[in-house]
């Protein structure tokens, strides 16, 4: 598995605004290869706050493939003129090859 990670630092009380960008459906959840998404909203009791989106693929092949379709760059094009908002502070982006996963131990009574 491979994951992409963006960690966007926002001013204060903007976190809410972008865990909902990435909230609502969009087409990467239809891509081949696309495991899930996660939204990550770091606790913080004041000043600027962080959201990170963990995007999980089964490979990097995958993942690729995605970041070369037509229908990601045609997103990236259309949004290539609006200036980024201000409340977004700093965003860094990594790429994970995923080496463990571990689940839950199944419980003696779910097996029964």
């Amino acid at each position: 598995m491979f994951v992409q990670m963006r960690k966007i630092t926002v001013a204060e009380g903007f976190a809410d605004q972008v865990a909902e960008r990435f909230r609502k459906p969009g087409i990467i959840e239809q891509q081949e290869g696309f495991v899930d998404l996660k939204i990550l909203v770091k606790k913080a009791r004041r000043g600027d706050e962080e959201v990170v989106i963990l995007i999980t693929w089964e490979s990097e092949e995958h993942w690729k493939k995605w970041e070369k379709s037509d229908a990601h760059i045609a997103g990236h094009k259309q949004r290539r003129n609006e200036a980024k908002p201000e409340y977004i502070l700093n965003v860094e982006v990594g790429h994970y090859e995923v080496k463990t996963v571990k689940q839950a131990a199944q419980s003696a009574s779910a097996e029964d």
